[in-house]
């Protein structure tokens, strides 16, 4: 039983994350782990740099 709920959690968990991102590029984001995705999204460029290669410290 312990299992059976278990995996419930984690299926709801998984196609919750699964909504999130199907909404989230149907809207036209870009960036969806990015704290300005709306905005940057919108732009040329993005702003966030969350597509460049430099780690920022």
């Amino acid at each position: 039983m312990a299992n059976f709920v278990v995996l419930i959690i984690l299926l709801v968990i998984v196609g919750s994350a699964v909504f999130y991102i199907r909404k989230a590029k149907k809207s036209g984001v870009q960036c969806i782990g990015c704290p300005e995705a709306g905005s940057c999204a919108s732009k040329s460029g993005c702003g966030c740099s969350c597509h460049s290669n430099v780690r920022q410290k």
